[in-house]
């Protein structure tokens, strides 16, 4: 059984079309990143409201502008969205000729903004549509609207519907996923079908098409302003999306680190690891000749043998003196009067009885 599922998990090596794990593991890369940085945009615009605020506020919108640029220049560059380009694979259309060309020649039109607006728009929309349920569903619980309006009586017919919309959308994706790991179809997502793509690898042609395609090329000498101005505004964007796709890339390794260091189970590894035990006193002073300035009397100094007055903690070694004893000793001598141990001033810790 295990043998039958890696086979139809796993693509074949002269097979160009990805696996389930690839196809699975780049959809799933964009929607880490948008959460990562929504959270930067949370803690700068708590840190300064005036000059952040904005960004929190306009999130979504500033959000799918840089996407939208973004998925531009690679679909345009390298015929596949980031996440796919970053995984190594590429679009190409569903009924065009046998002949693949290269990654470097773009989409047709009619698929490249198919692609391009079921990349950046659909995830917008579904976005504001589950942020309008669940403050629909606060307006609800806290019984905002009168009880016999017209209004309560809609949305709670939406929220009532909602579930099975998203169930059937879910099970949309689900099932476009079974068919394609069973062979049965050529896209793992249905937006891929109603773009009318499909992914397939990356070959050796194609990688050393990218690598000697410079950003900003231009293929002929441009005379008029129009036309430079055009390609300067070209440039312009290009060097953006570049910009912003290298530090996505970049990025993406250390969103990985975060999920790990944050994950559970290496919580449970670093909670295992800050609750050891505390270690003993040193044992050297039972028999060294630091234990002959401990008194038997739990109560009185070491240093002047008396009761203590306003007794001290050394945050070094945990004995306890009078504070004006082991202040004038520290300041002196930097060093802790039992154990030799390096001390500072600021190592002293002030006791306060209950009766003080």
């Amino acid at each position: 059984m295990a043998e039958l599922g890696a086979h139809l998990t796993a693509a074949s090596a002269g097979d160009d079309r990805p696996s389930i794990f690839e196809a699975v593991a780049q959809d799933s890369l964009m929607a880490a990143v948008k959460p990562a940085l929504q959270h930067l945009v949370k803690v700068l615009a708590e840190s300064n409201p005036g000059r952040y605020g904005f960004l929190w506020h306009w999130f979504d919108e500033i959000h799918v502008l840089l996407d939208l640029l973004l998925q531009q220049h690679y679909l345009a560059r390298c015929s596949a969205s980031f996440s796919e380009n970053f995984y190594g694979l590429k679009r190409i259309s569903v009924g065009g000729c046998r002949q693949q060309s290269l990654a470097t020649a773009g989409l047709p039109k009619r698929q490249h903004w198919k692609s391009l607006l079921l990349l950046v728009l659909v995830p917008y929309l579904k976005g504001k549509l589950e942020k309008l349920v669940s403050s629909l569903r606060e307006e609800d619980e806290y019984s905002i609207h009168p009880p016999s309006s017209s209004w309560k009586r809609f949305y709670r017919a939406f929220l009532a519907a909602y579930p099975f919309v998203n169930m059937t959308w879910e099970g949309w994706f689900l099932i476009q996923q079974l068919c394609y790991i069973l062979g049965k179809a050529q896209h793992h997502s249905p937006m891929l079908r109603l773009a009318g793509v499909r992914l397939v690898r990356l070959t050796a042609e194609d990688l050393q098409a990218l690598e000697t395609k410079l950003p900003g090329a231009t293929s002929g000498r441009t005379h008029s302003i129009k036309a430079q101005v055009q390609s300067a505004v070209r440039k312009a964007l290009a060097g953006v999306a570049f910009s912003l796709s290298t530090g996505l890339s970049v990025s993406v390794f250390f969103l990985q680190f975060l999920d790990w260091w944050y994950s559970s189970e290496n919580q449970e590894t670093i909670k295992s690891l800050t609750s050891l035990p505390t270690p003993p006193p040193p044992v050297h002073l039972e028999q060294g000749a630091g234990s002959a300035l401990l008194p038997r009397l739990k109560t009185v100094c070491p240093l002047c043998r008396k009761i203590r007055v306003n007794a001290t903690a050394l945050a070094t070694s945990g004995f306890v003196f009078c504070y004006r004893c082991i202040y004038t000793y520290v300041k002196a001598q930097q060093r802790c009067p039992i154990t030799g141990y390096a001390t500072e001033l600021q190592h002293l810790v002030r006791l306060y009885s209950p009766e003080s």
